[in-house]
């Protein structure tokens, strides 16, 4: 009687077949998350839509490039202290509060301990980070914003607030209390990433208590990967609704004010196109 058997693909074949499947299933995954990174950017864009204000008068606060913010000049009254949260080497807009009205401007950075000068104005330096709770992460120590408001006895004073800090943004706004963040007129900051799900949950947390009032990208930082986001770095002016009144006949997104330059002044700007 013959014996029967069954015949077997050749190794090669059986290795060829596998390694086909792994990288369909790697492109197959990549294209989910593609997909669901581009969802993501779309609603960040989505909330980053500016409006103009019937009763701001913008104002140029720091450097005529990078480390200059767009303020409501009219909208700062009777001002007890700035904060200015990243700082580095100088810190242009603490110093143009300082001196203009004669207020302390509490500088937190436990990255550049540098401390910057200002003729005219009054620096506290604080060799500490904002962070979402109260740690150290190695030689650094950081600590919330409600807290280092609080040390300083401002708490329920009128503070204005600059923050750069890297993408550490977006824990530190999480973790602070919606009470505190309403008893801020403005906040001006530099926003940082385009693909961290906590982008879009503290962009609608902010949202509940100020209006979005100024939008421009950093040159630095612009890459196709961001889209439909022009860059990865965006600096925002937000204003508390307390003080703010929207003007109903100006387009949403509100038009760029001229008085945003270029961070890099020798580098191609991406910006977003204007409405008509």
């Amino acid at each position: 009687m013959q014996a029967s058997f069954i015949k077997r693909p050749p190794i090669r074949i059986a290795l060829v077949v596998v390694a086909f499947t792994a990288a369909a299933a790697v492109l197959i995954g990549a294209r989910v998350h593609d997909t669901a990174g581009r969802e993501l950017r779309e609603a960040i864009l989505a909330e980053l839509q500016p409006v103009a204000l019937k009763n701001c008068t913008l104002k140029r606060f720091g450097s005529a490039n990078d480390g200059g913010y767009l303020m409501c000049e009219n909208l700062i009254e009777r001002l007890d202290a700035g904060y200015s949260y990243g700082v580095g080497t100088n810190d242009d807009w603490g110093c143009e509060v300082s001196r203009r009205y004669h207020v302390p401007v509490h500088q937190y950075d436990c990255f550049d301990r540098t401390q910057p000068i200002c003729d005219g104005g009054t620096f506290v330096f604080h060799n500490e980070c904002v962070g979402n709770q109260v740690r150290y992460k190695g030689s650094r120590f950081f600590d919330t914003l409600e807290n280092q408001i609080s040390k300083n006895g401002d708490t329920g004073r009128r503070v204005i607030i600059k923050m750069d800090i890297e993408g550490g943004e977006w824990e530190s706004l999480l973790a602070a209390p919606d009470e505190l963040l309403a008893s801020i007129p403005q906040l001006g900051m530099e926003m940082h990433g385009f693909d961290d799900p906590k982008i879009l949950e503290v962009l609608r947390k902010l949202k509940r208590n100020f209006y979005l009032v100024n939008l421009h990208f950093n040159n630095w930082s612009c890459t196709r990967k961001a889209a439909p986001l022009p860059a990865w770095a965006y600096q925002v002016l937000w204003v508390n609704k307390r003080i703010g009144i929207v003007d109903p006949a100006a387009p949403i997104p509100a038009r760029m004010s001229p008085l945003n330059a270029p961070d890099s002044p020798t580098w191609p700007d991406c910006q977003l196109p204007s409405p008509r």
